[in-house]
């Protein structure tokens, strides 16, 4: 590693990482050096297609490679335990694609491993690192909304159901609540700062009882949260942060671009960031930056605040009613 940049090393090389891919090359702190595919010709096609230096066959020879400082893992969730564990082992840093893991005992497990190493760990909440939302987590710091009443969030994308689709299948953590649930449950405890006290669950399940089309509301007692989320259907995937004074509007928050906040019905401030990448390059250039540091924790995604996250989501998934046999 040298003094100002970090050579990082990816995992998986599927649709999400295309993105990543793209974006790290606009951060000056960072650079991709190698990728790692079961298939090695999978690796090298990806490595050709963005001009990337080393191209593995396995898993294990990234995680070995000398000149690789950090592991990217956009491998499916059910193999972060396994695929974070090894890279974190070898010394090298790890930015993990949400969710971290599928459940708590193994969000417990990764950080005991991260913990015992000494190795940076954190799990890819790359939405908290927008400038939008961060415009508008700062406009409810400034009271500008007053005493925050609700949080209404949902993510949805209307996915074909078959057992063997990766979002359905139950052998690898399938289900809508760790898809695209971790985005309205994250974004609620961004902003209400803790889990609920109580939370009451409607949902519906697939064939092989994997869920897929799932509301909830949470009380906080002092403010409640309404969050959905399904494979269903297309949902509004708006989040909106409603205070006593005023309320924030974010449209597609989990990718937001912009936010808007209003008083009644009138928009008196606006916030949009213009920009020309997907939006992995604010976390990608904080995460390298702590990397460099000699960090291993990340403030913005501490460890301890994954793990609220599973139980939030373990609670979520367990609450959904179940058809008697």
């Amino acid at each position: 590693m040298s003094d100002n940049r970090v050579r990082w090393g990816l995992v998986g090389p599927g649709r999400i990482a295309h993105q990543f891919t793209h974006d790290i090359a606009t951060v000056d702190n960072a650079e991709l050096v190698a990728v790692a595919a079961r298939d090695g010709d999978r690796a090298r096609a990806f490595a050709e297609q963005y001009g990337i230096a080393r191209a593995h066959h396995g898993y294990d020879a990234l995680f070995d490679d000398p000149q690789v400082d950090a592991v990217y893992v956009a491998t499916p969730h059910s193999y972060h335990l396994e695929h974070a564990g090894a890279a974190l082992s070898r010394g090298k840093a790890v930015l993990s694609e949400k969710p971290l893991v599928i459940e708590p005992a193994e969000c417990r497990a990764l950080m005991d491993i991260a913990r015992e190493t000494g190795s940076y760990l954190m799990e890819g909440m790359w939405t908290w690192f927008l400038p939008a939302i961060r415009e508008a987590l700062s406009w409810y710091r400034q009271g500008r909304i007053g005493e925050l009443l609700h949080v209404k969030s949902d993510f949805g994308y209307p996915l074909r159901y078959s057992e063997d689709l990766r979002e359905y299948d139950a052998r690898v953590g399938g289900g809508a609540v760790l898809e695209m649930g971790i985005y309205p449950v994250a974004i609620a405890r961004l902003f209400i700062g803790r889990g609920p006290d109580s939370i009451q669950v409607t949902g519906r399940r697939a064939a092989n009882g994997v869920e897929d089309d799932v509301s909830a509301v949470c009380d906080y007692g002092d403010c409640m949260a309404t969050l959905g989320t399904s494979f269903r259907c297309k949902l509004q995937n708006w989040t909106y942060i409603i205070g006593t004074e005023g309320y924030i509007a974010i449209p597609d928050f989990w990718r937001a671009n912009c936010c808007s906040l209003y008083v009644l019905d009138e928009r008196v401030d606006h916030f949009e960031d213009n920009r020309s990448t997907f939006g992995f390059d604010y976390e990608i250039d904080a995460v390298s930056r702590e990397i460099l540091e000699g960090r291993t924790e990340c403030e913005t995604v501490p460890l301890a605040t994954s793990l609220a996250l599973q139980e939030d989501m373990l609670a979520l998934r367990e609450a959904i009613p179940r058809e008697e046999a």
